[in-house]
């Protein structure tokens, strides 16, 4: 009799810790979730935790780096006068990443992470383009139809950007299109950014030729309806991104002067843009010539103007303003949660003078990264962009659902003076007055790999 009591004692043991030991499989199989499932979450959040607490004390410390830097560049009249001298020409080719957050706006297509600096390459040859001609599409203006208008040598067109340690695809129209499905896309700048405009327009016309769907009758103020993809462009002329007005005073033409009013953005975007899901901003040229500098309705000083009692400024003084009040304004619209891309400028290869002084290049092929450097103005120029990209990142937090990026074209398109219409925008009898255009770009040309970037851009995650 006690042995029988002795074993139901022992059952009475063992089968609860049967049932025990079964009992996660059995449950697994039938929820999918083990019993202990609760318990491993606390330790991932607890984990997460630590993270997220590391990552913000690293971005604080980021941020406090970033806001000591910025504090060199707040002043609101000197900044360009204390601006530090680069250390050596590294600072162009850097990786933009740092700079890099991860999109609050979700894309209907899945984005991929890059992970190299695109930027950063060489130009190697491409025997298969162009993907179009002056004849295939409408849309190149005169001045850049260099096939046209019979420049003998057509060798620019047959090259493409290959960074240093990844591929950069060539522009495929169908997939852009698909992309930007349903989207609207404004450019904001001066001729080069039109120059842009009709690169793109030109890529697509492999697919589809958009329809006109302008809002007025103005050259500077188009739309382009793609009805099939319900995808618009649009461009937005603006000198200076700032409002700005011509003056009488000075010489008339390119000697004119411009009242720039610092502090306030141009009208002509800023009433409209916030209907838009991508913007492209750039500048640059305009600010070279002469200036009158307006903060508050009041004169602050000028540029090459050199009138007793006005106060004459460097000429990446007004730039530098302009800039931030760009981004200013962008960051202010509340209702706008798209994505804002910085194209930085593409330097002009003027050789043996300037523009207007007989300037020419004769340049057949691009540089190779090592046989020239940006210098000067155009370092200068691009590290302001640079800067107040910084600052603006800095400051996105007041409006979570934007997304700023740099489209870094500077460096790209030092390596091709090859590539400007030149004399080649004219007939050779025509009676008019043009100079030697080292400015804007050739179509088709160099300036078509800024709708390689835009494209690999649009798909990957910062």
């Amino acid at each position: 009799m006690e042995l029988h009591t002795t074993k139901v004692r022992i059952g009475l043991v063992i089968l609860p810790l049967i049932l025990l030991a079964i009992a996660p499989v059995v449950l697994y199989l039938l929820f999918g979730y083990p019993l202990y499932y609760s318990s491993s979450t606390s330790i991932y959040k607890h984990i997460s935790n630590s993270s997220s607490s590391d990552h913000h004390n690293t971005t604080s410390s980021s941020s406090s780096s970033s806001s000591e830097s910025a504090s060199l560049y707040d002043n609101d009249y000197d900044d360009t006068f204390d601006h530090p001298k680069p250390s050596s020409s590294l600072h162009i080719n850097q990786s933009i990443s740092s700079y890099q957050e991860t999109p609050k706006k979700e894309h209907r297509r899945k984005k991929r992470k890059r992970k190299c600096d695109i930027f950063s390459g060489e130009w190697i040859p491409n025997p298969e383009a162009p993907y179009y001609t002056n004849t295939t599409c409408r849309a190149i203006h005169e001045h850049q139809n260099c096939m046209k208008y019979g420049r003998p040598d057509l060798g620019f067109m047959k090259w493409r950007w290959k960074p240093k340690d990844c591929d950069l695809p060539l522009f495929d129209p169908y997939e852009f299109l698909e992309v930007v499905r349903g989207k609207n896309m404004a450019f904001v700048g001066d001729s080069v950014s039109r120059n842009h405009v009709q690169s793109l327009i030109c890529l697509l016309s492999r697919v589809e030729d958009p329809e006109d769907d302008s809002r007025q009758q103005d050259f500077n103020f188009q739309r382009w309806k793609y009805k099939t993809y319900n995808f618009t462009i649009a461009t937005f002329w603006t000198t200076h991104l700032v409002r700005s007005e011509e003056t009488e005073t000075g010489q008339p033409g390119p000697n004119s002067f411009y009242n720039l009013y610092l502090d306030e953005p141009d009208p002509s975007w800023a009433s409209q843009i916030v209907e838009f899901d991508y913007i492209i901003i750039s500048s640059g040229q305009w600010f070279f010539r002469p200036l009158f500098l307006f903060d508050k309705q009041k004169r602050i000083g000028c540029l090459y103007c050199y009138i007793p009692g006005v106060r004459n400024v460097g000429a990446h003084f007004a730039y530098r303003r302009a800039l931030r009040t760009t981004f200013k304004t962008i960051l202010g619209l509340e209702d706008f949660k798209g994505e804002v891309f910085l194209r930085t400028f593409a330097p002009s290869h003027f050789e043996d003078g300037e523009w207007d002084k007989g300037g020419n290049c004769l340049k057949t092929r691009p540089y190779r990264s090592n046989e020239t450097e940006l210098e000067g103005m155009n370092l200068e120029t691009h590290n302001i962009q640079l800067d107040e990209f910084r600052i603006a990142k800095r400051d996105k937090n007041k409006n979570e659902g934007l997304n700023l990026r740099l489209l870094d074209v500077t460096q790209v398109m030092l390596l091709r003076p090859d590539g400007h219409p030149s004399r080649f925008g004219h007939k050779p009898e025509d009676k008019v007055v043009l100079y030697n255009d080292f400015v804007h770009w050739c179509l088709p040309g160099p300036i078509d790999s800024w709708n390689d970037f835009l494209l690999d851009m649009l798909k990957t995650k910062i």
